[in-house]
C-alpha cells in the first residue's frame, strides 16, 4: 500500500501521518492495540488520575482520548470505505473530554475499550479491497481518503504515547 499524499488528509493532520513513517500500517494499527494495553498495566493504580500540570489531563484522561479518537477516525474509515459521501463533522476533543469524565474510569478498562475498537477497525480495513483505501470523503471540513484516516489513527496514538513518555514519564 502507498503512504497517503499530502492532499488526501487536511494539513491539521500531518503531523499525526508524519508520525507514521512506515509503508505498511495495518501492522502499526496492530502492534498499538497491545502496545496500549501493556502501557496501561505498568502503570500503577495511584498514578492512574496523574497530571503533570495544572489543566493538562490525567493519564486516564489521555487514554481515554486515544479511544474517543479511535472512535470517531475509525468511524469515518468505516463510512468512507463504503461510499459515503455524507459530509462528517469534526470534533472538539475538550468538548468530548469535559462530558466523558474518564478520571472514573479504572485504566485498565479503558485499555480494554481502546483494544476492542482498535481489534474492530483491524477488521474492517483488512476486509478493505485495495481500490478503497483510496476512496475519499468529507470529514472536518476537509476531504479525506481511508488510507489517511489509517495513518491519522496510528499517529495520533503514537502522538498521545509520547506525551505520556515525555511529559509522564511512562515507558513503552
Amino acid at each position: 500500500m502507498a503512504r497517503p499524499a499530502d492532499d488526501e488528509y487536511a494539513p491539521f493532520y500531518k503531523d499525526y501521518v508524519g508520525l507514521v513513517p512506515e509503508d505498511e500500517v495495518l501492522p502499526v494499527l496492530a502492534a498499538q492495540r497491545d502496545l496500549v494495553s501493556q502501557i496501561a498495566a505498568s502503570i500503577p493504580g495511584d498514578r492512574e488520575t496523574f497530571r503533570y500540570a495544572d489543566g493538562k489531563w490525567s493519564i486516564r484522561e489521555i487514554l481515554g482520548h486515544i479511544g474517543d479518537g479511535e472512535r470517531v477516525f475509525g468511524y469515518r474509515a468505516f463510512c468512507i470505505g463504503r461510499g459515503d459521501q455524507a459530509a462528517f463533522p469534526g470534533f472538539d476533543q475538550d468538548d468530548y473530554m469535559a462530558a466523558a469524565d474518564y478520571d472514573r474510569v479504572p485504566l485498565a478498562d479503558l485499555a480494554a475499550d481502546f483494544a476492542a475498537l482498535r481489534a474492530s477497525n483491524l477488521t474492517v480495513l483488512r476486509r478493505l479491497p485495495p481500490e478503497r483505501w483510496a476512496q475519499a470523503g468529507t470529514a472536518s471540513n476537509a476531504r479525506v481518503t481511508v488510507r489517511a484516516l489509517a495513518y491519522v489513527m496510528a499517529g495520533h496514538v503514537r502522538h498521545h504515547l509520547g506525551v505520556l513518555r515525555a511529559r509522564y514519564g511512562l515507558i513503552g
